[in-house]
């Protein structure tokens, strides 16, 4: 069993409408303590992002206020002067409500999908936190980094059961009566014996990716050494 996005998500989600003025997305940010919030349209579907990066744009492109000695920091003046999304930053700067401000298409998630699919949206596209949307795009949670990290705090029973169950017992299409599963504070270790050492291999890499496993210590020995190289168990 995956842990799914539904799992872990917030339901209780902080959203604005495209006609939201910009300062109370701001204050929206400010007073649910996040760095984004999904921009919704009449039928809660998401239309859109806004960040706190987007905000900032209008800061950064002060230009009447050069005349009187400010200047945006070396770092966001080469962003967007190299940048491609030049255009795009200038046009948030001048933007006023959330649909002006926002980045769209979102990048949005299905309840149904994996926290690992989860985690490489997020790194893929450089953000925290996922909007969860149902098949017509209507928002129903948001998942962050630090909800993603809720995987890690599943007790050792249930993932030493996970890794029996699905793992050893439904799997693996060989014998693995002799094979015993331990587990503290997200380390497994896998005992025993098994017929082929290359089968005792892809047990212990089929548990490395059970969710909330820190690490897998492999202590299966074997009948036969089927592995170039290694010394027979």
């Amino acid at each position: 069993m995956r842990v799914k996005v539904s799992e872990v998500m917030t339901r209780e989600v902080a959203s604005v409408d495209g006609t939201t003025p910009f300062k109370d997305v701001a204050e929206t940010l400010v007073n649910h303590g996040v760095s984004a919030v999904p921009v919704v349209d009449a039928d809660n579907r998401v239309i859109g992002v806004v960040s706190e990066a987007d905000l900032l744009c209008k800061e950064e492109f002060k230009e009447q206020f050069y005349r009187e000695g400010y200047r945006p920091p070396l770092r966001a003046r080469l962003r967007h002067r190299l940048g491609q999304d030049k255009g795009k930053n200038l046009d948030k700067a001048r933007g006023e409500t959330a649909a002006e401000l926002m980045t769209s298409p979102a990048v949005t998630i299905r309840p149904q999908s994996a926290v690992v699919y989860a985690m490489r949206l997020m790194d893929e596209h450089g953000v925290k936190r996922l909007p969860v949307v149902d098949e017509n795009g209507a928002l129903q949670g948001i998942v962050s980094r630090q909800d993603l990290l809720k995987i890690f705090l599943r007790s050792d029973a249930a993932i030493a059961e996970e890794i029996q169950t699905d793992v050893l017992d439904h799997s693996l299409w060989v014998d693995t009566s002799q094979v015993k599963v331990t587990v503290h504070r997200g380390v497994v270790r896998l005992t025993g014996r098994m017929e082929r050492r290359s089968e005792a291999q892809i047990a212990a890499r089929m548990a490395v990716r059970v969710n909330g496993v820190i690490d897998v210590i492999d202590e299966i020995q074997s009948n036969v050494d089927d592995i170039p190289g290694l010394v027979n168990r």
